[in-house]
């Protein structure tokens, strides 16, 4: 349909010959390469990632004093999310970096699986994480920061015969205009954003923040397809009131592991690390909830699509109803911060009764809340509207980036900032874009997912999304990532001198330990270990084997110990070894899989009584219903391992079926 721009949406033309608008340019006289509006998680790294690439860049947000706020949780990282933030943090981006030098506390989530779903994550001091942002985008060259409301886009159509228009700039709430190639929208849950505790609600992008009303009808106005979503988080707790000595201790890692592959520590010593604690909601917790769902607007009205994979402690209550009790953690928002932020307890009933409620659980009976919980409900555009570059269809040189396509989480929002920043900026400069697929990156995945699939709820990532999650390992991002990163111009000198020396290393000593083959009897007698019946070993095929370390091959094989002194390379070697023969079986499962791709899946298959099938994987065939193998592989989230259990049941599927007919 042919693009009509409303009369409140300013024509470029327009503002150019008026005289009642002033144009605000930079030093020299010439127009911004890039605009980013918003200083959450999304706009910092845009705003970063395009000057980083060579744009001049202006980051626009409503108070200064905000950017870079953690509005919810006070951490980063976990299942997936951690593997995002190795991701930004190899393509330069700076949150990695950041988190280094404000965690409170460090840990590997997952290690009871293999390394290829470890989860980093951090907890994180909100007062420095702010200030440290604040201080890198101050001093960061070719940008610049100004405070200011946007409430208009400048629309320029070059060709009236045709239906397309270009954004070139942004109209203030003054009235001023500001004059750019691109422009990059990050206003996170800000357009038309409402709070919701009990039965009040109240236009808020966030707690003590003014809602985006004007840019939300503008983008409206534009065509855009636009949902409403819903997020919440949970009270604030004065920590002087809580009685720590009745919940669990949750310590971090004895020798914690940085976010940036740029760094070989964190900031603060292991034993300086604080401590975080578990407790559990109990049936007179569950009992206010159920006793308060009348006075809830959030919960009781469909307004918007609420988290199914961060849910408040009400949507919890009503969807397992057999739960007798929830986790609760307790975490520190930072060294010198006087509150605990309840993760587990996001919840929207009056400010009373959530202090009745957190009354009942061990170690909170005394417990003081210092801020309610609240809900949020915000707009968010249809993410197919954009292209792999995270720039829209409908508009030419806009880009939207973070919460405004639908998804949840910090990690999510910078790694969209990221992508958008880095692609409205090469478009400037006239280089290569950065496009990541399901087959590099989680934000490849990330991205896949919301332009092709869409989302009806705040889209979260976690590993069960990634088809070939043994390839995109969270220790690997730098190396994974490293051409496409040089070719968009992302990249510090400094880092790609440190992934090319990391590359060489690693690829040193694994052809060392390749080529040196020795029969599986010396082996035992060297290493003291029963190993596989096999003839003879590679140094590196032994490596493979979870009971056999580096330090103990280094003993035997010379040129490889001193990769000791670098536990990061040395740990990096370790793994690489142990999915070397994985990845073969899954190069292998997929050639199988592609010869067999016409074979048609049954309709009478059941895809519950499937073992070693996910419950996602499930859920997409379920939606899906692909009737063959090949149409099943296309499916996002469809892993290798799922293909090849589905593959083998097909054919059991097919004899058991011939030899009943044989019988009859």
């Amino acid at each position: 349909m042919p693009l009509k721009l409303p009369h409140r949406i300013i024509s470029y033309n327009t503002v150019k010959h008026s005289s009642s608008r002033a144009f605000k340019p930079l030093k020299d006289g010439k127009p911004y390469d890039v605009i980013v509006v918003g200083g959450g998680h999304a706009g910092t790294e845009a705003a970063c990632a395009s000057a980083r690439t060579g744009a001049d860049t202006l980051l626009l947000t409503q108070k200064l004093s905000s950017v870079g706020e953690m509005a919810c949780n006070p951490s980063f990282g976990g299942i997936g999310k951690g593997h995002l933030i190795r991701e930004i943090d190899a393509l330069d981006g700076i949150c990695a970096r950041i988190c280094d030098k404000s965690g409170v506390q460090y840990k590997i989530l997952n290690r009871k699986k293999g390394p290829a779903v470890w989860g980093l994550r951090a907890q994180i001091d909100r007062k420095l994480y702010k200030q440290l942002i604040q201080e890198t985008l101050l001093s960061y060259p070719r940008l610049t920061v100004m405070e200011g409301s946007v409430e208009n886009l400048l629309l320029h159509q070059p060709d009236m015969d045709k239906n397309t228009h270009t954004c070139k700039g942004i109209i203030l709430g003054d009235g001023n205009a500001i004059e750019a190639s691109k422009v990059i929208i990050t206003t996170g849950t800000f357009l038309r954003g409402a709070i919701n505790i009990g039965l009040e609600t109240r236009s808020a992008g966030r707690m003590g923040d003014e809602p985006s009303v004007g840019l939300a009808k503008i983008i409206e106005d534009c065509g855009f397809r636009m949902g409403r979503m819903r997020t919440g988080t949970p009270p604030r707790i004065d920590k002087s009131t809580i009685d720590f000595s009745k919940c669990q201790i949750m310590r971090g890692d004895d020798n914690p592991t940085p976010f940036s592959f740029m760094n070989s520590k964190v900031f603060i010593e292991p034993s300086q690390q604080m401590l975080c604690h578990m407790t559990h909601t109990n049936k007179n917790t569950h009992k206010i909830i159920e006793d308060t769902m009348h006075l809830n607007y959030h919960i009781r009205e469909e307004s918007g699509t609420a988290p199914r994979y961060c849910p408040s402690i009400e949507s919890k209550i009503l969807k397992f109803k057999d739960k007798n009790s929830h986790q609760i953690w307790l975490e520190p928002e930072g060294f010198d911060a006087p509150l605990i932020y309840p993760q587990g307890l996001s919840c929207t009933m009056p400010a009373e009764y959530q202090q009745q409620l957190v009354n009942t659980i061990v170690g909170l009976e005394e417990a003081k809340i210092t801020q309610p919980g609240y809900g949020v409900e915000y707009d968010y555009i249809d993410p197919r509207q954009l292209k792999q570059t995270l720039e829209t269809k409908l508009i030419h040189s806009l880009y939207f980036a973070g919460q405004i396509n639908g998804t949840t989480g910090y990690e999510e929002a910078a790694a969209q900032g990221l992508v958008a920043g880095v692609n409205a900026a090469c478009s400037v400069l006239d280089c290569p874009p950065l496009l990541l697929n399901r087959t590099d990156s989680y934000i490849g995945v990330l991205i896949d997912d919301l332009t092709t699939l869409g989302t009806k709820e705040p889209y979260r990532m976690f590993t069960g999304r990634a088809e070939f999650r043994m390839s995109l390992r969270p220790d690997n991002a730098d190396i994974r990532l490293l051409d496409k990163g040089k070719a968009s111009g992302c990249l510090s000198k400094e880092r790609i001198d440190q992934v090319h020396h990391n590359m060489a290393t690693l690829d040193r000593a694994k052809e060392i330990l390749q080529n040196d083959v020795r029969k599986n009897s010396k082996w035992i007698a060297l290493l003291g270990h029963s190993l596989p019946q096999h003839k003879s070993f590679s140094a590196y095929r032994l490596l493979s084997l979870s009971r056999i370390s580096l330090e103990d091959i280094s003993k035997h094989v010379k040129d490889v110990g001193h990769l000791l002194e670098t536990p990061q390379l040395a740990n990096r070697l370790k793994i690489d070894a142990e999915y070397s023969l994985y990845l073969e079986k899954q190069e292998a499962c997929m050639a199988e899989i592609n010869r067999e791709a016409a074979l048609i899946i049954p309709d009478d298959l059941d895809l519950f009584s499937l073992e070693g099938l996910s419950n996602e994987c499930r859920e997409i065939l379920e939606q899906a219903k692909p009737g063959n193998l090949a149409a099943a592989s296309r499916l996002p989230g469809m892993t290798p391992s799922a293909l090849f259990v589905l593959l083998g049941a097909i054919k059991t599927s097919k004899f058991t079926k011939i030899v009943q007919s044989t019988i009859r």
